[in-house]
């Protein structure tokens, strides 16, 4: 399994950023997909997942109308669109793949004026 994310930079509050994360080694239209983001503590934090097919998906509250999670079954790879980012949504992102145990490197999103 291997993920690789992608997209990550700097950004004035209120800009948005697009991440990517490439999906090898796996059958990727069979799973899940999760984006989690983890700031200066040891917690990762669940943003947001979509489902093997797209046709679901879920936010956590904190991102809720701001960021959307996609997918392209024909590309392995999954998206994470952020719009109107704050000063709090600073932190390392991961996607991850439901059930196989796997994190790629992260992208670090930074959000500073």
């Amino acid at each position: 399994v291997q993920l690789v994310e992608s997209g990550g930079g700097l950004v004035q509050p209120g800009g948005s950023l697009r991440l990517s994360c490439a999906a090898s080694g796996f059958t990727f239209s069979n799973y899940g997909m999760m984006w989690y983001r983890q700031a200066s503590g040891p917690e990762r934090e669940l943003v947001a997942s979509i489902s093997p097919t797209g046709g679901r998906t879920v936010y956590a509250d904190s991102v809720k109308g701001r960021f959307t999670i996609s997918r392209d079954n024909a590309k392995n790879t999954v998206n994470l669109q952020m719009n109107s980012l704050r000063l709090e949504d600073t932190a390392v992102y991961y996607c991850y793949a439901a059930g196989k145990g796997s994190w790629g490197q992260g992208t670090q999103v930074t959000v500073s004026s």
